[in-house]
């Protein structure tokens, strides 16, 4: 075991990146801090742009979740988001400005989504106050926020291309990784993930499970999240599973809530 001293001498004496100071912080126990604390991602384009007739049933099946379980809902940014950046990006500007555009949209979305359930006293935590997540949901059991990582002008710059590769997907996963949360839940309008795009292409085929590494192996034209969440996978603590639902077949996202496999799971061990 690690003692406190030691680490703080490693710390004080070697270079952050030297390998026996990150091998003696990789002995520490870790530390789960919201364990029973479930993340769902409300997709933007595929639930939040249709409107009331796919967003509404999502909030009373969340609702009707709460007395059971404990919740952080992320929102994701949607066609508004893939708007500004067609338009940012056709105007030459760099990555981290499209983050920023896109840390709006889906803080937009939040906000609508965090009246609909003001009622029910689900509060929506803005990106300069993340560290209040626990906080309140140890108060109410549930809080919103906007997927998109705050990394705004910090944003990771693509191999190719303008558009922001840590988007609102990668953004949820990190939170529930971060706070080392019991599960992360990708709400869709797709049952799950599928050897090609549904929506063009007939004879796609559902993948009900699949490992990171036999996704990546694959290398799928089209997939229902975003790739680098599959990277940091890669290197998790906590959350080396996540789950797509279809938000829009009511039940399914109770359903994964209490362990069941609905969808796809895709785990970071085969």
């Amino acid at each position: 075991m690690t003692t406190a001293a030691a680490l703080g001498e490693l710390l004080m004496s070697r270079s952050l990146d030297d390998p026996e100071l990150q091998a003696a912080t990789d002995a520490v126990p870790d530390e789960r801090v919201l364990p029973d604390v479930h993340v769902l991602k409300i997709g933007g384009q595929s639930l939040l742009d249709r409107g009331r007739s796919a967003v509404l049933p999502v909030v009373e099946e969340i609702v009707a979740a709460l007395p059971r379980y404990r919740l952080l809902i992320g929102t994701g940014g949607g066609t508004r988001a893939r708007h500004a950046y067609a338009l940012a990006a056709e105007l030459g500007l760099p990555t981290g400005v499209l983050s920023d555009i896109g840390s709006a949209v889906a803080g937009q979305n939040a906000t609508m989504l965090g009246h609909l359930f003001a009622k029910h006293g689900v509060p929506v935590v803005g990106g300069g106050a993340m560290a209040a997540l626990p906080l309140r949901v140890a108060e109410v059991g549930a809080a919103i926020f906007a997927g998109m990582p705050p990394y705004d002008m910090w944003q990771r710059v693509p191999a190719e291309g303008v558009i922001p590769p840590y988007r609102t997907d990668a953004g949820c996963y990190l939170v529930a990784e971060t706070y080392g949360c019991a599960s992360m839940i990708f709400v869709k309008d797709e049952d799950g993930l599928y050897t090609a795009n549904p929506k063009t292409d007939p004879s796609a085929i559902l993948i009900p499970e699949i490992t990171v590494d036999e996704l990546i192996a694959r290398d799928l034209p089209d997939l229902a999240v975003e790739r680098p969440v599959f990277d940091l996978m890669r290197n998790a603590r906590f959350v080396k599973k996540i789950q797509i639902v279809n938000g829009l077949k009511p039940g399914l996202v109770t359903r994964a809530l209490a362990g069941e496999h609905v969808g796809t799971i895709i785990t970071a061990e085969g």
